[in-house]
């Protein structure tokens, strides 16, 4: 029996890990072939700001709706149609002839990657109670290294002779992969039903607004790092190979940074010190590349990353945190999320305009600098002996 159980545990981690890799790929691949997009399709900088502020605002909103669904679909049923949804919006970029389509293709993924990432935090506490910091950092870092691989991946299949059509559609391969191992290993997973009125009473509590908060303005960087770094560097005489390897760096040190600092919190009850710490990389970063751009690219997207990256998994680590009950805590994950991602859909669009107005991109890395500072504020309050009285207890 226990010999089961552990099967069905490396199971389920393989499966953490071939999900978290399909969630960032569709973001992050567009931007080192921006260039080549733009050429074919006429996207200018909203437009093209589009591809990741429209999924990211579908992210944001489906949060809040995937509750619901998850009480009719169930866990499983509705990891399958999600992660049905993402694959043929990636596929579907093999035919995406203009600016439009391409743009509804994100949209179609960022349905996809709204459910999963809505629902999936849950299934973890439920699944892994006793390692929700190790087993979310997994998750995390597989996010990230999922948008390391589709953006080093891009440049390479355009130079082997691949339309950037034909680039952005292969990134569909690796969703039918984790479509049919969730087909296969799913069917272990009982997901409990979540009250119909827990998102009202959470929404009710101003600490979830103050987790929102935080979660977005960090992410909006990240948003805006996924969107334009390449370009910044493009601009700047880098060939989209070079600027893909940077977003590279970025995202490898996320994933670094989103396994290791959730494992080396794990015995700390309070995860603020390693909150701040992950500010501070990107405080240090996002000054880098406002204004020493030229001096140490690597370093400064690196320490972006590595601050992103550690942030994203500890924010959800901190969420679950809050709340004893799985169904519970990962609802409340799922809202941090939701929120989040609004505000972090704004942070491409905002560059888009401040660029617009100075003519550079270096405005836009000195609002992040700001949003993060702001958000070492906020980290402020997530004390956890005041979890209790933010979350008081729901039965």
């Amino acid at each position: 029996m226990t010999d089961t159980r552990s099967g069905r545990d490396w199971a389920m981690l393989a499966l953490v890990v071939l999900i978290g890799l399909n969630l960032r790929p569709f973001l992050a691949a567009p931007a080192p072939i921006l260039a080549e997009i733009g050429a074919d399709t006429g996207l200018g900088l909203g437009g093209i700001a589009m591809l990741t502020l429209l999924p990211m605002l579908l992210m944001g909103l489906g949060a809040f709706v995937a509750p619901g669904l998850l009480v009719r679909l169930g866990a499983r049923r509705g990891l399958l149609i999600a992660l049905t949804v993402l694959f043929a919006g990636s596929a579907l970029r093999l035919v995406a002839g203009d600016g439009p389509s391409l743009i509804v293709t994100a949209a179609l993924c960022g349905v996809g990657v709204a459910f999963i990432q809505a629902a999936f935090p849950g299934i973890i506490k439920a699944r892994f109670p006793t390692s929700v910091p190790v087993v979310t950092g997994l998750y995390s870092a597989m996010i990230m290294a999922g948008g390391a691989f589709g953006a080093r991946m891009m440049p390479v299949l355009v130079h082997a002779g691949y339309s950037w059509r034909a680039a952005l559609a292969w990134l569909a391969l690796p969703v039918a992969v984790a479509l049919a191992a969730s087909w296969r290993i799913l069917s272990d997973v009982k997901a409990s039903r979540p009250d119909g009125t827990l998102t009202r009473r959470l929404l009710c509590r101003p600490r979830t607004w103050v987790l929102m908060g935080a979660f977005g303005l960090i992410n909006a960087g990240y948003s805006s790092l996924i969107a334009w770094l390449a370009p910044y560097y493009q601009a700047q005489g880098w060939t989209s190979a070079d600027s893909s390897n940077l977003v590279a760096v970025m995202a490898v040190c996320q994933a670094v940074a989103a396994l290791g600092l959730p494992i080396l919190a794990r015995r700390n009850v309070d995860r603020r010190r390693w909150l701040w710490l992950t500010i501070f990389f990107q405080t240090v970063g996002f000054f880098g590349l406002a204004c020493l751009p030229g001096m140490a690219p690597a370093v400064w997207a690196g320490l972006c990353g590595a601050g992103l990256g550690g942030s994203f998994a500890l924010a959800i680590v901190t969420a679950l945190d809050h709340l004893p009950r799985p169904e519970q805590a990962g609802a409340l994950a799922a809202l941090m999320q939701g929120g989040g991602f609004l505000i972090a859909a704004l942070g491409p669009y905002a560059m888009a305009l401040l660029h617009d107005w100075t003519g550079g991109f270096a405005a836009g890395w000195g609002l992040h600098l700001g949003c993060v500072l702001s958000t070492a504020l906020l980290y402020l309050r997530f004390d956890p002996r005041h979890h209790p009285a933010a979350m008081p207890f729901m039965p």
